[in-house]
């Protein structure tokens, strides 16, 4: 996730910044060997001087079967370590790296005054259904060059036959960009997928004001909505990066944050319906349409050409 990405880049900093004092990390590396079963291996750097060497101090119940192995009663999560030292704190910086049983890897770094890390909680198939399941039901409904589109698009499609097939091709193209783009199958400019995003809902916002019947975007609008999901698609992957992929059931988070956009995208569809059906008896919703798409087309044409100019300064950097 974003935060072990972060963490990440501290420890990489850290270590660039001990390394040039001469100084390293104290490197504190526990695997779970089975359920109750936990190695524990410390890297001590050269600048601890030899009678200050420290020791990881296990829950208190956790018992020591051999120098570098610990049987634990408990689970470990949630439970607290802390680092000692014989003598006197070295002012050292400590980085833990922690590998669960299940193939995933958790990194900590402690700073130099900091003595004690609480074990956090392994991933778990429901935890990472219900995180990302949220997640893209958040996104979607945060996002509003996506909620715009979706608007865009139930006022193309009108009629509720058409809205369901319109979706569905929105919902296909989409699902299928951004699984490629997440599993880095494709890659494309964020940057320029973004100025594209906008760029549609100018298109759509444009061809509603036109109202012309018998276009090719009135007649076909499934057409219109896979051409342009297949882009959103890649913009919903660009999300998941920031968020990060779950080590363990990879699948279930992919999957879970799609029916989250899902679920969001259906939402806004409901909510729309009820709308229109609370106000169409005391005013006709095409009142509310042409200001409606003006705004819309002003918002998108300002955007388009922000991020067209963030594509542009970063061709140039």
């Amino acid at each position: 996730m974003k935060a072990r990405l972060l963490t990440l880049l501290a420890v990489s900093l850290i270590c660039g910044a001990v390394s040039a004092h001469e100084n390293r990390l104290l490197q504190v590396q526990i695997d779970q060997l089975n359920d109750q079963l936990y190695g524990v291996r410390l890297q001590v750097p050269p600048s601890v001087a030899p009678d200050n060497q420290p020791s990881v101090q296990m829950p208190v119940d956790c018992r020591a079967r051999s120098e570098a192995l610990y049987y634990c009663a408990q689970p470990l999560q949630g439970q607290t370590l802390e680092i000692r030292y014989a003598r006197y704190n070295p002012s050292v910086s400590t980085l833990i790296q922690l590998h669960w049983l299940s193939g995933e890897t958790r990194y900590q770094v402690l700073a130099a005054e900091d003595a004690q890390w609480t074990v956090p909680a392994p991933e778990t198939v429901a935890g990472i259904a219900s995180e990302y399941f949220r997640l893209g039901v958040i996104h979607i409904l945060a996002g509003w060059d996506h909620l715009l589109f979706l608007f865009c698009l139930l006022l193309l499609a009108a009629e509720p036959r058409r809205v369901v097939m319109t979706l569905s091709g929105f919902t296909l193209a989409h699902s299928l960009t951004m699984v490629a783009a997440a599993l880095e199958w494709v890659q494309v400019p964020v940057a320029a997928v973004e100025a594209v995003i906008a760029l549609s809902v100018l298109f759509l916002a444009r061809e509603l004001l036109g109202n012309r019947r018998d276009s090719y975007t009135f007649r076909y609008p499934v057409l219109v909505s896979v051409s342009f999901g297949l882009i959103h698609g890649f913009g919903f992957a660009a999300a998941l990066a920031e968020i990060g992929l779950p080590q363990t059931a990879l699948v279930t988070g992919l999957t879970l944050f799609n029916l989250g956009v899902e679920a969001g995208q259906l939402l806004l569809a409901l909510a729309w319906l009820a709308v229109v059906s609370l106000v169409r008896p005391r005013w006709s919703p095409e009142r509310f349409r042409q200001p409606a798409l003006y705004l819309m087309g002003i918002v998108a044409g300002y955007w388009f050409v922000e991020r067209s100019l963030g594509v542009a300064l970063l061709g140039l950097s």
